[in-house]
């Protein structure tokens, strides 16, 4: 692309409404989601943000404005939550299966994209038998088999602890690298979810406040949502979170004598 172009968006809300029933469920939102970007999307629970994520994959149809997509847009979706039946025996294996084209080379594939999520030591396991971080990352290797160009993340982190959640942040920087895909991360959490994207768009049934991490949590609309608490706290994990972690969770610096000091 020449240089001083933007790169076209790979999805755009322009003025969107959802009305359902009686009920508007988000007014006037307006977003994107550009190739090789992280963009979060929070706001407290009921904010409409899993209604928004629907309406922007075409499972639901706005009652006003327009969503668009580039063209061919592949997308791979983690869900928030997935009910496995107890009495059901199916490994990690098989339930990928079901997201890879059959035929020569789907086991290899399957394999190593559970092997670049860290969870190739379950792929002969019992979906029942996975630990919440398992079963996230397993969750998220079934959408990347999709290669998709814009990667949707419904709560990624739903179950996991702390250093489960840092680990996996981790781990989505690192795809998002590597295979320079977008990704829209929803969650009702704010310090680690902000601390691990490019920008930021806060949701409450309209667009509150959108921009870069740090300059949203010094917005007076996200203070007065969240509370003064949440900017004070998005900059402490920020500060003290300055590196990457490896796919075993150990931290890596990032390299720098500022980090290098303040890690070492």
């Amino acid at each position: 692309m020449p240089e001083g172009l933007v790169p076209m968006p790979l999805i755009e809300a322009d003025g969107v409404d959802v009305v359902l029933g009686e009920h508007r469920i988000v007014s006037n939102v307006s977003m994107t989601v550009g190739p090789g970007e992280v963009v979060a999307l929070i706001g407290p629970n009921g904010a409409g943000k899993t209604t928004m994520v629907r309406v922007l994959l075409g499972l639901l149809p706005p009652a006003r404005g327009i969503v668009r997509r580039q063209p061919g847009l592949k997308v791979g979706y983690m869900p928030q939550r997935m009910a496995i039946d107890p009495a059901l025996p199916l490994t990690v294996e098989r339930l990928l299966r079901l997201a890879v084209s059959p035929g020569a080379g789907a086991t290899a594939r399957l394999l190593e994209v559970l092997d670049e999520v860290g969870a190739g030591h379950v792929a002969a396991g019992a979906m029942q038998d996975l630990s919440g971080g398992e079963l996230q990352r397993v969750l998220l290797a079934r959408a990347l088999l999709r290669e998709p160009d814009l990667l949707v993340l419904d709560e990624p982190v739903q179950g996991v602890d702390v250093a489960g959640q840092v680990e996996l942040y981790a781990l989505i920087a690192r795809i998002r690298e590597r295979r320079q895909c977008g990704v829209l991360v929803v969650s009702h959490d704010l310090h680690l979810v902000m601390a691990a994207t490019d920008r930021v768009v806060c949701l409450n049934h309209h667009v509150c406040c959108a921009g870069h991490p740090e300059a949203v949590s010094r917005d007076p609309a996200f203070i007065a949502l969240f509370g003064p608490q949440a900017a004070t706290a998005f900059a402490i994990y920020h500060h003290h979170h300055d590196h990457r972690h490896d796919a075993h969770g150990e931290v890596v610096p990032l390299g720098s004598k500022t980090e290098t000091s303040a890690h070492g």
